[in-house]
């Protein structure tokens, strides 16, 4: 196994008496696809939010890259090499696809802060937009205005703007949301044929499109993981069927 790339322990977000995430320890290799299952309710979002930077810990470390970053800005987090796409789409849709992807990769730029700049992007800029459009297979659409896109277009949209700041680990939540069965099957591959240099860790209701994707998969029920196998071990584990099909548990 590599050295791991994020390290949580004992990670708790509370919202007052509500433990959204409940003391949840555990290790991501670097190079790994991991998928964080669960219902609803099992506190997956607010575990990525708490990864991310948009929630602070209540109590719990987080270690990624070599880093400390429990305490760290959003901002600082995404300098480090943490991207994330959201359950619901998030971009500009009067825009084209390279405006777009250009405000993304400024966003990390001290050039953000020149809004009477040159507007045009260099050699470095342009070749990381046309690269990672290509690996989104976006590639033809960069003068398409959003808005025409379809929605599975625009999920691979997401998908190239969280490559194009060259991240070390890519956090996607469900992002195969809303999607047709076509659209799904892009989506994967898209994923599937990311570079092993970028972590991968998914949240996906899809159970057999999340187990198609990843090596590993931790499932999370009632704030807290419930176990953690390879994707054939939970397809067969008792516990993982029981709280996805909502039958009672028993000690």
């Amino acid at each position: 196994m590599s050295e791991p790339i994020l390290t949580l322990t004992d990670v708790v977000v509370a919202f007052d008496a509500l433990r959204a995430v409940d003391g949840v320890s555990l290790t991501v290799p670097r190079g790994q696809r991991r998928a964080i299952i669960g219902p609803n309710g099992a506190g997956k979002t607010t575990l990525f939010n708490a990864i991310a930077g948009a929630v602070p810990p209540t109590s719990g470390k987080i270690m990624f890259n070599g880093h400390d970053v429990t305490k760290m800005p959003p901002h600082r987090r995404a300098q480090l090499g943490i991207s994330r796409t959201f359950q619901i789409t998030n971009l500009f849709p009067t825009l084209t696809v390279r405006d777009n992807m250009v405000l993304a990769l400024r966003g990390l730029s001290p050039r953000k802060f020149s809004l009477f700049g040159a507007p045009d992007t260099d050699e470095t800029e342009a070749a990381r937009i046309a690269a990672a459009l290509t690996a989104a297979r976006i590639g033809e659409r960069a003068d398409v205005i959003v808005k025409e896109m379809s929605y599975g277009e625009q999920r691979q949209l997401e998908i190239a703007i969280s490559l194009v700041t060259t991240p070390t680990m890519l956090l996607l939540d469900e992002p195969a949301a809303g999607l047709s069965p076509s659209e799904r099957s892009m989506i994967a591959e898209v994923i599937r044929s990311l570079s092993r240099d970028i972590t991968v860790v998914l949240i996906e209701h899809d159970m057999d499109l999340a187990l198609g994707l990843v090596d590993y998969v931790t499932c999370m029920f009632e704030g807290r993981v419930l176990v953690e196998e390879p994707p054939e071990g939970i397809r067969r584990n008792t516990q993982v069927q029981e709280v996805y099909l909502g039958k009672p548990r028993h000690a």
